[in-house]
């Protein structure tokens, strides 16, 4: 449990620090970082999923490729939801997204790999 407290406030710092440094990424406070943070956990655990298994066709088409585009969808859904937090534009979602499953991803060795 204390593992998941410091995996989402560190990812709600690196929130606060994209949205400081990515134009078209914007946001309000650092309580709204943590609500960012713990509503882009969800889509990408069960959202993200479901538009994965939906667009299976384009992403064979495209190589791949497509996925950069739900990711940027899981962004905006995000936005939507989320009030103080504001994305604009396809390639700063992109960039947001893609740092914060890196983050995430090495949060996750760090501290749930046994």
């Amino acid at each position: 449990m204390i593992n998941f407290l410091i995996k989402y406030l560190i990812i709600a710092v690196v929130i606060m620090f994209g949205a400081k440094y990515i134009d078209g990424i914007s946001i309000n406070s650092f309580e709204t970082s943590i609500y960012v943070a713990l509503a882009m956990g969800f889509a990408n655990t069960f959202i993200k999923p479901i538009l994965k298994l939906i667009s299976f066709p384009i992403t064979i088409l495209t190589l791949g490729l497509f996925l950069l585009v739900i990711n940027v969808i899981t962004v905006y859904i995000v936005d939507y939801f989320i009030n103080g937090f504001s994305a604009r534009g396809f390639i700063p979602p992109l960039i947001f997204s893609l740092v914060l499953s890196f983050i995430s991803y090495i949060l996750g060795i760090l501290l749930d790999g046994d």
